[in-house]
């Protein structure tokens, strides 16, 4: 089965289990999801949840973000990984926003903020403005190997590979269906292929020592 064939099966298992895939983290507008996006590295949608309700309550703009200082953006993210960095950043972003006049659906904008790249972009843009964009976490990585529809190192050249092998018009539900997919079919540990929708047949063993 080659690559268009294989991409079109998983389209369709994804579509039969995640027809509507909502963002996993609230938020209100734009400036509220991409915090939580922000916060989101190296932690659980589930934690940011659990964290940005009380962090939105002093901090719902950027405005109100600069008016808070460090230690108490720090204090109220501290059970979020890496808070000191977030906090830092999350100052320094609120200052670029008043400065540059607000969120703006565009890329080179939002990739010069302060703990945005390009992952952090992507998600604003598909989940807020619906822009066609796929973005790739290590996640989507890990399952775009296992799946055999990437060879990529990287989560650049994967978000490329997969690019190619979906519609442009799918790409913003089809990221959020791979998350989802693999939060209760693929895990990264204690995987059983012979048990997993898309493992069963599609599994393809990544080059080198790397484990699948």
């Amino acid at each position: 089965m080659n690559i268009a064939e294989k991409s079109k099966k998983i389209g369709e298992i994804l579509d039969k289990l995640y027809p509507d895939p909502e963002p996993p983290l609230n938020h209100s507008d734009p400036y509220t999801l991409l915090v939580a996006v922000m916060l989101s590295a190296q932690t659980t949608d589930k934690k940011v949840n659990e964290v940005t309700p009380k962090l939105f309550k002093h901090a719902n703009t950027p405005e109100l973000m600069d008016a808070l200082d460090l230690d108490s953006i720090q204090n109220i993210i501290k059970e979020i990984g890496l808070a000191p960095t977030k906090a830092r950043n999350l100052k320094k972003m609120a200052k670029q926003l008043i400065k540059g006049g607000g969120i703006k659906p565009d890329w080179d904008y939002l990739e010069s903020l302060a703990g945005v790249g390009h992952k952090t972009a992507s998600v604003l843009m598909a989940q807020w403005y619906n822009i066609p964009a796929f973005p790739v976490d290590t996640h989507i990585h890990r399952l775009a190997a296992r799946w055999g529809l990437s060879e990529a190192k990287n989560v650049k050249m994967t978000e490329l590979d997969l690019k190619k092998a979906w519609p442009k018009k799918t790409w913003n539900k089809r990221h959020l269906q791979i998350i989802f997919f693999g939060r209760e079919h693929c895990p990264a540990r204690n995987h059983n292929p012979q048990k997993c929708p898309i493992c069963c047949w599609a599994s393809a063993k990544e080059k080198g020592n790397a484990k699948i």
